[in-house]
């Protein structure tokens, strides 16, 4: 696999028992893009972002990331689940914010950035208390470091979740819809955090419904429906000129 491309899936499925929610999900994602995909509810995207890093197990195809096959490994053209250990230690190249921030409620902000790579990767507590700071101050919370989620609002524990997840130090990240649970007005402050990773270069596939921020700041963008990419090309080419009826009825709705 090229150097510069971080996922490719080819023929993904998923089912959930009889329900098929992805039916062949080919796409690629290159090294420090940032990968937008949009549809509507029932489409299978959030369950595709949870394909990649293995908290969805698909049912065929192959997908990789940074070259590696996820969740298995290949003999010959047979394919062997690994086993958790080795998905978790996959796991960690993937950072993964979610719609919802759970955050530990026990646990202050820096305590919440902190606590992976103590525990996953045993950093010394000195050290990831230093750097939790830094990543708070990225994302613009460097005075709400003592503060427990009780005390944040909901814009402000996204880009706790945000930090926590870059704690890792990942390759990639996912944001499945990481700004739809927030009020309106709390929105900015979240994607601006996110336009700066990805001037910093970072590699994200983005969920979303906010458009604007698909046009702006994507490199790439995919219109999912039906368990099944649609339309794919330049944000502003697909979001200005769709050429697939599916894709002109759904952003006559959104935009």
């Amino acid at each position: 696999m090229s150097e510069d491309v971080m996922v490719r899936a080819e023929r993904v499925h998923k089912s959930f028992g009889l329900v098929p929610v992805l039916k062949g999900v080919d796409l690629t994602v290159r090294t420090g893009e940032v990968f937008c995909i949009v549809g509507p509810s029932g489409s299978g995207k959030s369950t595709f972002l949870r394909c990649i890093n293995h908290l969805e197990k698909i049912n065929a195809g192959r997908l990789w990331v940074d070259g590696r096959l996820v969740g298995y490994r290949q003999k010959g053209a047979k394919l062997y689940e690994m086993k958790e250990r080795e998905v978790a230690a996959q796991r960690r190249d993937i950072g993964m914010v979610f719609q919802r921030f759970n955050l530990f409620p026990h646990m202050t902000a820096a305590e919440n950035v902190m606590e992976a790579p103590v525990q996953v990767k045993g950093v010394r507590r000195a050290e990831a208390r230093e750097r939790a700071q830094a990543l708070l101050a990225r994302v613009g919370l460097g005075d709400r470091a003592e503060a427990y989620p009780s005390q944040l609002s909901g814009g402000q524990q996204q880009r706790v979740a945000i930090a926590r997840a870059l704690a890792m130090e990942p390759k990639l990240m996912l944001f499945d819809e990481p700004t739809s649970a927030l009020d309106p007005e709390l929105v900015g402050d979240v994607l601006d955090v996110m336009r700066r990773l990805a001037e910093d270069g970072m590699t994200m596939i983005v969920v979303t419904h906010e458009m604007g921020f698909a046009r702006e700041a994507g490199d790439s963008l995919v219109f999912m429906d039906g368990g099944v990419v649609v339309e794919s090309g330049n944000p502003r080419e697909v979001l200005g000129n769709p050429r697939h009826e599916r894709t002109r009825a759904f952003l006559s709705k959104v935009l």
